[in-house]
């Protein structure tokens, strides 16, 4: 019995012949033929029939469309988002701090102006309410400090700032209800007196400063980080000039000498109201180490 070598086994050969080295191929005598001529070689006769030889460029391009390759050349990628370089603006547009200091509770808004600078407002409020005694006259005392304050925040490095600024409204003030009750002695600039029984001395006191006073901060944190965080936390020191604090001292009734005689009011008296001026001066000066006032800050600020 013949077995029929047919055209498949020459094809096998030739893909054999093909997978090995360059000195094999070119022995076969198929050293200079193409890819394509190899493939129609493949083809002829019945076990061929039917099918379409194609190109092997032709073949590697369908496989690498079918396998997603894209024949060794990668995919363009995605763009990712420009990283924020340092100092530059950020998108926010308003920064909203609260903060605890030294002038009271507050509550302040900054805008940017420029990739290192930010203007900022607040304003400051803070009631406190408390008796004392001095030099024998009970002052059932009211500490009420309001002001509204403006800087532009300069940011020389990272998170530091300067922050030149003014008091553009120091409403921050003491006032006072005076009393002596009768029959107990007080001094008025150096002089002991008496408060008269029948006609015991009252009056009121008041403490304040010029309305407008300039400041100077400095700080670390930015209501408007060029980071691109949403928060942030604050802290800054400084203080406002507000100048010499004005006193006023007004008193009334009656007093006499330390043994409860020669009495006489305080009103129409010219030594005691001497006097009364005198301790007004006398409560001036020592205010007078409050000129600039000191400014200690801590906060939190929000921004969008």
């Amino acid at each position: 019995m013949k077995v029929k070598i047919g055209p498949w086994v020459s094809t096998v050969a030739l893909i054999l012949a093909a997978g090995s080295s360059g000195n094999s191929f070119a022995g076969s005598g198929l050293a200079g033929t193409s890819k394509a001529a190899v493939v129609d070689a493949t083809g002829s006769g019945p076990a061929g029939a039917g099918v379409v030889a194609q190109p092997i460029d032709v073949v590697d391009a369908q496989t690498d469309v079918a396998t997603g390759s894209n024949g060794g050349n990668a995919l363009p990628e995605a763009a990712e988002p420009a990283e924020r370089r340092p100092g530059q603006p950020s998108s926010s547009k308003v920064g909203i701090g609260l903060k605890l200091s030294t002038l009271g509770a507050g509550i302040e808004a900054a805008i940017p102006l420029a990739a290192r600078a930010n203007l900022r407002s607040g304003v400051n409020f803070f009631q406190y309410n408390r008796a004392i005694t001095n030099d024998g006259i009970h002052y059932a005392a009211q500490l009420n400090f309001r002001s509204a304050e403006a800087h532009l925040d300069w940011y020389p490095f990272g998170g530091f700032h300067v922050s030149p600024g003014v008091l553009f409204y120091n409403g921050n003030r003491l006032t006072a209800n005076a009393s002596v009750p009768g029959g107990q002695n007080f001094t008025l600039n150096g002089t002991a007196y008496q408060s008269d029984s029948t006609n015991p001395v009252t009056g009121t006191g008041k403490l304040d400063f010029v309305k407008v006073s300039p400041s100077i901060m400095l700080g670390f944190g930015n209501l408007i980080p060029r980071s691109g965080r949403h928060y942030s936390f604050l802290f800054e020191v400084g203080g406002a000039y507000q100048g010499s604090a004005r006193v006023a001292l007004n008193l009334a009734g009656s007093v006499c000498d330390t043994t409860g005689n020669f009495c006489r009011s305080v009103a129409s008296d010219p030594t005691v109201q001497a006097n009364v001026l005198a301790q007004q001066q006398k409560i001036r000066n020592d205010i007078n180490p409050y000129r600039f006032f000191p400014v200690i800050s801590l906060g939190v600020g929000f921004n969008f």
